[in-house]
């Protein structure tokens, strides 16, 4: 069966990449179709995560009630941007990804995508290492996991034609009690604020990449 791609709006990478902007000032009057917020979820969540653990869970914040609930555990200098957005995605990290792994990688095996060696080699050395792991590793695991998918929702909102800004300013401790999520699982990693842009984003400077950067020399 041959798959479609998903038709973007802005299908120029160079655009899409180089011409993202943070933006915190949305127009209040526009609204994202939750169907649409469904698929720019489903996008993102092609990006990359370590073992195919998919680490990350997604709450949609898109009504009145549901900001004024998440406000409750938002710093006050982000009240603009949760109250302007169209939506608001808050990312999650699930430190219990590998609980539902085995299914993951059967659901490879059983489309034919890979074979029953690979199957065996994959639940016999990346799942035990899983199971094993401690709690400190599965939280780095999934907030590394959560950022990628987060930079990737970033591309893809904008591919739909719209804005966003990944933010933090949250309180940490509170966060998933406040989305209804349980805390022994979860993880706060970011909020993802989408819309369309009210006013001129702040277009800043990048450091220069080669201060940033040393080449590894071995003796």
């Amino acid at each position: 069966m041959t798959q479609t791609r998903p038709t973007m709006v802005n299908n120029d990478f160079s655009d899409v990449v180089f011409n993202r902007h943070s933006v915190r000032d949305f127009d209040p009057e526009v609204k994202i179709p939750r169907p649409e917020l469904q698929a720019m979820i489903a996008e993102a969540a092609k990006a990359p995560s370590a073992c195919n653990l998919q680490s990350w869970h997604f709450v949609v914040i898109d009504t009145p009630a549901a900001k004024a609930k998440f406000k409750e555990s938002v710093m006050s200098f982000n009240y603009p941007q949760v109250d302007s957005a169209a939506a608001i995605v808050f990312i999650a990290g699930d430190t219990q990804s590998h609980f539902v792994y085995r299914d993951v990688w059967n659901q490879v095996y059983k489309a034919g995508k890979i074979t029953k060696e690979r199957l065996d080699q994959i639940l016999g050395t990346f799942l035990p290492m899983y199971e094993h792991a401690t709690p400190d590793f599965l939280k780095f695991d999934a907030t590394i996991d959560c950022s990628i998918v987060g930079m990737q929702l970033l591309l893809v909102a904008r591919a739909h034609g719209y804005d966003a800004n990944a933010f933090s300013g949250i309180d940490f401790e509170h966060m998933i009690p406040t989305l209804g999520l349980d805390p022994k699982r979860y993880i706060p990693v970011m909020g993802v604020a989408l819309g369309k842009a009210a006013t001129e984003p702040l277009q800043t400077d990048r450091y220069d990449a080669k201060t940033l950067t040393d080449f590894l020399s071995v003796d």
